[in-house]
C-alpha cells in the first residue's frame, strides 16, 4: 500500500496516516483526533500522547511509543515529521483534508476520511478494498505483531486492550499459519 501512494502533498499525508496508524495500532477515531501537540519526536522515535479513546472516556489518556524505523521510507516516525515540514503545520490536527488546488485545510480529516484512503490505496496496492478499512491498520499491527511473536501482552499494550480474548479477534487470522505441530 505504501508503494500506491499519491505524490506530492497527498501522497505524504496518506503515508504519514498509514504509517502512524498501523505502528501505533490506532484507531481511526484516535488518528484523527491527534493534534501537533500530542508528538513528541524524541532520539528514541515519537511518543504520542491519546488524550481520549474508545475506551478511556474520562480523559485519562496513555502514551504510546513509536520508534524509527529502518527504512527512511516506510519510518512512521520520518515520515510524519515529513508530512508536517511539507504541510508547514506546527500546531492543531495532526492529519488534515487538502483541498483540490493542493492546499492544506485547518480542520481534521474525518475518520471515513481514513477508511477511505485506506480502501483507496488497498485498491491501487492490487488488493479487494471490500476487505479493507480503517480498522485496517490496527488489525493489521496486531496480526502481523503475532506473526513476529510477539507476545499477546506486548500487543495489548501498544493497542491498548485490555482483555486477552479481545486481542486475540484481532490476530486469530494471522495465527493461522504459526505454530502447527508438523512444522
Amino acid at each position: 500500500m505504501v508503494s500506491a501512494m499519491d505524490t506530492g502533498i497527498i501522497g505524504a499525508r496518506d503515508r504519514a496516516l498509514i504509517l502512524l496508524g498501523f505502528s501505533g495500532a490506532f484507531r481511526r477515531s484516535e488518528l484523527v483526533s491527534l493534534d501537533v501537540e500530542d508528538c513528541a519526536f524524541g532520539k528514541d522515535g515519537l511518543t504520542v500522547t491519546l488524550r481520549r479513546s474508545k475506551v478511556d472516556q474520562e480523559g485519562i489518556g496513555r502514551k504510546i511509543g513509536i520508534p524509527y524505523g529502518s527504512n527512511p521510507e516506510t519510518c512512521p516516525v520520518r515520515v510524519l515529521m515529513g508530512w508536517l515540514e511539507q504541510a508547514v503545520i506546527t500546531a492543531g490536527p495532526l492529519f488534515r483534508s487538502i483541498n483540490r488546488r493542493g492546499r492544506v485545510q485547518a480542520g481534521p480529516l474525518s475518520d471515513i476520511d481514513v477508511a477511505r484512503v485506506v480502501k483507496k490505496l488497498a485498491e491501487r496496492a492490487g488488493l479487494d478494498a471490500a476487505r479493507y478499512a480503517g480498522l485496517s491498520l490496527r488489525a493489521g499491527h496486531a496480526t502481523s505483531a503475532a506473526i513476529a511473536g510477539a507476545s499477546e501482552r506486548s500487543i495489548m499494550n501498544q493497542t491498548g486492550h485490555r482483555s486477552v480474548q479481545m486481542v486475540r479477534r484481532y490476530i486469530r487470522d494471522g495465527s493461522l499459519f504459526r505454530e502447527k505441530w508438523f512444522q
